[in-house]
């Protein structure tokens, strides 16, 4: 049986600002689980697919939650929320967006392509952190995990 801290996180986010943030917030946080991060879309697919330099699935294994950018150049958030709902042993894997834009099209579109979550990122280091904290204890702690 795996223990929490086992659980992979894939962030995908074109921000390096951004990244750096967020694993900030995750050591900050206290948390061990391993965050894998990718720059686009297209790069997540690789991922999930497991080609290319991720075709290790002990260095790159599948996650228990990805934590979605929309706005990315190559596939954006939207086209690769899209793919993954349609990838038959892939499409139960839990999304949370997590991006800039709070416009209700934006919002809107992320749940009717199927993310599981919609989260706005915080202008303030503490907010991010107190997010990250709560998907931690919420999404990894407390929900029931699909089997992927």
């Amino acid at each position: 049986m795996k223990r929490i801290e086992d659980y992979t996180i894939l962030l995908v986010e074109d921000d390096p600002n951004d990244v750096l943030l967020i694993k900030r917030a995750f050591e900050k946080a206290g948390l061990a689980n391993p965050l894998q991060v990718v720059s686009n879309g297209q790069e997540a697919v690789a991922y999930l697919k497991g080609e290319g330099g991720f075709a290790d699935r002990t260095e790159y294994p599948l996650p228990i939650l990805i934590l979605l950018d929309l706005k990315m150049p190559r596939m954006s958030g939207f086209e690769f929320l899209q793919w993954l709902r349609g990838e038959p042993e892939l499409k139960r894997l839990i999304v949370v967006v997590l991006t800039s834009s709070a416009q209700s099209p934006d919002v809107n579109r992320a749940y009717e392509l199927g993310a599981n979550s919609y989260l706005v990122k915080p202008v303030q280091f503490e907010d991010l952190l107190r997010i990250i904290k709560e998907l931690h204890l919420y999404w990894l702690v407390m929900n029931e995990k699909p089997e992927v």
